[in-house]
């Protein structure tokens, strides 16, 4: 067994994971072929017919949660003034970035890793907690990378349903933990549902929990709360917990082709990351110098796009809302409801894509959900109209 597990952790390093056969890859990547993506047993994503070449030609790209305001002209001035810079590496710059990060979350440097995006980070994670199997609790439906990461090395995945309101169960997922669960991942607010789990229970679920294993908070949508300061757990790590929380500038931040974000946690645990995995080296000049641009100046864009963003899901809830269907209570960049049986998954984003329109289709306990990105004003307009018209 140790030989056994020796060699699976110099597979690892030997950087063959994504090409090491589709029976070691994650369930979302051998279903592409058949145009259905898993997450669960109760879970199927029919793909985009957007997610190609195809895209540029839409008139609205609600398909993949970006922020269709950014970056900002701060980035965009730090990205052109850093291009310079791109025959050198960027660890002077990160350590920078790694500075300003801990002053904003309320740490010391040291309690920061940064990453190309919040998914890296997630399925780092993933890497080295689960090199000797083990088991991972979450939600179910969620955010499924670090999950399929962790089963793609030989851990198990224990999926606890989300509440009738769409909330984590949390007694459900402290239950579900056991000897073999190496790590607790909730995602909050969620995604697909878009749906949030208060931050006072949330708290108490974490503070108990972490003394037996970590949990890790994505939070990569939280910045879309008017309160996101409240809801945050970053406080947790600060208290000493055994909390992993991750941020992006992939949304609200407007930087999601950039690719940049970071996870905040015990020192410890941070260092036990890099001793594995490396931040910094996947990063670029570019992204570095956007992201220490976005801090330094890019409150007030944060703000209007969480206006902008609110003004547009509103109206797009209503607008839908008055056609018969019951969208789930969303505070993210995104909408998701059922949307009837009478075309199927791939006819729908056929159709929609037709009018110039990109969403996603889920299959959630054998009902079909449209799970629609917020763009601007005018795209949920397109959005709305195209929607009506493909479902008369």
């Amino acid at each position: 067994m140790e030989r056994h597990q020796l060699n699976r952790r110099k597979w690892l390093k030997s950087g063959l994971l994504a090409t090491a056969g589709l029976g070691l890859l994650p369930s979302w990547v051998r279903a592409k072929a058949s145009g259905i993506t898993v997450g669960s047993p109760d879970v199927r994503q029919a793909l985009p017919h957007t997610d190609s070449a195809g895209m540029a030609d839409l008139a609205a790209r609600l398909s993949a949660n970006e922020n269709p305001y950014g970056p900002p002209p701060v980035v965009r001035q730090a990205i052109t003034d850093a291009i310079s810079l791109g025959n050198r590496y960027g660890h002077g710059d990160a350590a920078v970035l790694i500075d300003l990060i801990a002053r904003k979350e309320g740490v010391t440097a040291d309690h920061i890793m940064l990453g190309p995006g919040s998914t890296d980070l997630l399925e780092k994670t993933a890497i080295t907690l689960f090199l000797k199997g083990g088991n991972v609790v979450s939600a179910d439906p969620s955010y499924m990378s670090l999950m399929n990461t962790a089963r793609a090395i030989g851990a198990s995945w224990k999926p606890v349903p989300l509440t009738a309101d769409f909330a984590h169960d949390l007694s459900g997922m402290e239950a579900a933990v056991d000897a073999q669960t190496r790590l607790v991942y909730v995602c909050n607010p969620n995604n697909p549902t878009g749906s949030i789990t208060a931050a006072g229970p949330l708290a108490a679920f974490c503070a108990r929990v972490s003394q037996r294993v970590p949990v890790f908070i994505d939070e990569a949508y939280l910045d879309f709360l008017d309160d996101y300061a409240g809801n945050t757990m970053v406080g947790l790590v600060a208290e000493g917990h055994d909390v992993i929380v991750a941020r992006t500038f992939s949304k609200i931040y407007g930087m999601a082709g950039l690719r940049i974000g970071y996870i905040v946690a015990k020192p410890e645990r941070i260092a036990r990351l890099t001793g594995m995995v490396r931040g910094t080296m996947g990063l670029c000049v570019t992204s570095i110098q956007a992201a220490i641009a976005s801090l330094k100046g890019g409150g007030a864009f944060c703000g209007e796009c969480r206006e902008l963003n609110a003004a547009a899901r509103d109206y797009t809830v209503r607008e839908v809302t008055a056609l018969g269907y019951r969208i789930i209570p969303s505070y993210t960049n995104f909408l998701l409801f059922p949307m009837g049986e009478q075309l199927a998954g791939d006819d729908f984003l056929a159709k929609m894509r037709a009018e110039g329109v990109g969403v996603r289709v889920f299959t959630i306990q054998q009902k079909q959900w449209c799970r629609v990105s917020i763009g601007k004003m005018h795209e949920m307009e397109l959005f709305v109209s195209a929607f009506k018209r493909v479902m008369a």
